[in-house]
């Protein structure tokens, strides 16, 4: 009951925090949809698609894999800010005194997280797809179980990331670098020998078949989704391990009080 109640007090956080903010949501998302833009503008200019990656030379590839970027940021950034932010405002050790501990906390955030940015996303690629002429098949069954599979990689980082800002605070320079070397994860393709046991790269894939391809998730290769689980819950544990063992430090330095 005690976690339940937990991610109802989240979720009415981030919702009020939404509603109040709703400029500064708005213009991010705006923001986002300029960068696609400009892809789009070069590609346009380009006398063929560059045949790599995440791109497959099409671009419905292009903007599956935009859209996969666009969530993984949200993934990754959002526990580390809302901690950083915390220790700003002097509520982090309060956190702390949860009784249901403070990695659900950090859970919820994640849950909430998702919850909250899964319609502007979809907003998003309806612009996209609007933009470019080119409509792909959305189809919520299959692609938001997909989603979260491969976003247990990008939560992994977040959790390791989250623990960094709670030993070092101040770590926005790197992700800016994380958000580049997720754009190298998403262009790298399926034939490169173990790119499939790096985060995004098969769920990228298993994503562009399910909406280029209209192949439904239960008709999917068995083998290909087994993988993708195993290699984000992999990616998650060791954020998760990355994130106790800094908690620990923080800790024993009595860091977490201060920013």
């Amino acid at each position: 009951m005690k976690l339940v109640s937990v991610l109802g007090a989240v979720f009415r956080r981030d919702w009020t925090m939404m509603k109040r903010y709703i400029v500064n949501s708005v213009s991010t998302l705006v923001s986002i949809y300029m960068i696609f833009i400009l892809i789009f503008a070069g590609l346009q200019s380009m006398s063929g698609y560059v045949k790599t990656g995440a791109l497959e030379g099409s671009l419905e590839g292009t903007i599956i894999g935009f859209f996969v970027w666009t969530f993984t940021i949200y993934a990754f950034s959002n526990l580390a800010w809302n901690l950083t932010n915390e220790a700003q405002t002097g509520t982090l050790e309060q956190l702390y005194l949860a009784p249901c501990g403070f990695k659900w906390v950090a859970a919820s955030t994640l849950i909430s997280d998702f919850v909250f940015s899964f319609v502007p996303i979809m907003l998003l690629l309806a612009a996209m797809m609007a933009t470019t002429g080119k409509w792909l098949r959305v189809d919520l069954a299959s692609l938001v179980p997909l989603l979260l599979i491969t976003l247990l990689g990008a939560y992994g980082v977040g959790f390791a990331l989250g623990g960094l800002a709670l030993v070092f605070k101040r770590i926005q320079a790197l992700f800016q670098i994380m958000q580049f070397v997720f754009v190298g994860l998403l262009v790298i393709p399926m034939r490169v020998p173990a790119a499939k046991y790096m985060p995004l790269v098969l769920g990228n894939d298993l994503i562009r078949r399910a909406m280029v391809d209209g192949v439904r998730m239960w008709r999917l290769p068995p083998g290909d989704i087994l993988t993708a689980v195993a290699v984000g819950a992999a990616y998650l544990a060791v954020g998760v391990a990355v994130f106790s063992w800094c908690e620990r430090v923080a800790k024993n330095r009595g860091l977490l009080g201060h920013y």
